[in-house]
């Protein structure tokens, strides 16, 4: 361990609150971006963590976040102001947004402090409804966050930590300037947090633009798949996927069944074939439902159905606890959306196993996984 690296959560200074609650929780080893990111934000400086995806990013910045606001309170110095929270944390999606929610109240029923969130897919009534009143932290998605600046009705002028999660699926054009607008919107010292899986250039640009300065931290297993997962590699002839899709379902996998496919009109395939195989199954993609596509996630999220076929949708961040094994049905195209895929799986050092479905197309993205040392193997 290097000097100065925690190698427990005992030895970081945090409040008695967050450690008791760390204890109860059962979390006693950091991983390592958490190791790395907890000393620094902990001392108030900025940073930018990239870490293969279920490395615990959420916690390395949850903990410091409480542990900063709960010490101002303790010093005297509460929120006062209605629809001003103290921590900033923005997200890509609503159902990220919502287990980033989740992770904050499991550690603010012995610190008392009051998380609300502002998520895309609901009213803006429903979101004026979830900031009023006093409280400490705010998780949004970009765009909600933007319209309620707007309308003045959040204020981030009391801002003290600002934070951009799974930054690499905020990659549409108009981030950059949302982005902006938000850290503008904050004080100028107020401390920020970057967490990405990946940095492609949109992010090195918002890296670059926003961040400079900040102490730049890398996890050995970045842009890399975990240790504790398995892939192997099945090839396709003549375009037959099905056949091999059966064999692999053949063999039974503790958790649940991940399948991705590249577009949503080969994702309602494979669920019409799954469904003809006799195999239950949901779908989760864009451009359905928002209430269908959260009962689906709920229901394979709760093991009432095994199977779920997404989209790159899926890969977004989600964490699902019991995902066993994904199944790439159709490989994408670039290195990233893979790591996000089979990111899904083998989470905080669990098993896992990938099998990707193998064409004579796919031989880029192989080689190109190989180059960046993220090569499958089983």
């Amino acid at each position: 361990m290097k000097p100065g690296v925690p190698s427990a959560f005992a030895d970081l200074p945090l409040i008695a609150t967050l450690q008791a609650t760390l204890a109860e929780e059962g979390f006693v080893t950091p991983t390592e971006i958490q190791r790395r990111a907890l000393p620094a934000l902990l001392s108030g400086r900025s940073v930018v963590g990239v870490a293969e995806t279920g490395g615990g990013k959420t916690l390395a910045y949850v903990l410091p976040v409480l542990n900063a606001l709960k010490t101002l309170e303790a010093e005297g110095q509460p929120v006062t102001k209605d629809a001003t929270p103290r921590a900033a944390v923005i997200v890509p999606t609503r159902e990220l947004g919502e287990q980033v929610t989740k992770v904050f109240k499991r550690f603010t029923h012995a610190t008392r402090l009051r998380v609300r969130s502002v998520l895309g897919g609901s009213t803006m009534e429903v979101a004026r409804r979830n900031i009023h009143g006093q409280f400490e932290v705010l998780v949004a998605t970009p765009g909600r966050l933007i319209k309620l600046l707007e309308r003045s009705l959040v204020d981030l002028g009391d801002v003290r930590v600002l934070v951009f999660d799974e930054v690499d699926q905020m990659l549409d054009p108009g981030f950059l300037p949302d982005a902006q607008r938000i850290v503008g919107a904050c004080p100028p010292a107020r401390q920020m947090a970057l967490f990405s899986a990946t940095v492609p250039p949109a992010v090195q640009e918002l890296i670059a633009t926003l961040f400079d300065g900040a102490e730049v931290l890398r996890s050995a297993g970045s842009h890399r798949v975990v240790p504790s997962l398995r892939t192997f590699n099945r090839t396709v002839h003549g375009g037959k996927r099905l056949p091999v899709l059966r064999t692999i379902l053949a063999d039974s996998v503790t958790g649940g069944t991940l399948i991705f496919a590249n577009t949503r009109e080969q994702c309602d395939k494979v669920a019409a074939e799954l469904q003809e195989m006799g195999r239950d199954c949901v779908v989760y993609r864009g451009e359905m439902d928002k209430v269908e596509r959260r009962a689906n996630l709920k229901a394979f999220r709760d093991g009432e159905v095994g199977l779920l076929v997404a989209t790159d949708l899926a890969a977004r961040g989600l964490d699902v606890e019991h995902v066993g094994r994904v199944i790439n049905y159709h490989l994408p195209e670039q290195v990233d959306a893979y790591l996000h895929r089979v990111g899904r799986t083998a989470r905080a050092g669990r098993a896992g196993v990938v099998f990707n479905l193998v064409t004579e197309r796919d031989q880029p993205l192989l080689d190109a996984l190989e180059r960046a040392g993220a090569a499958p193997r089983g």
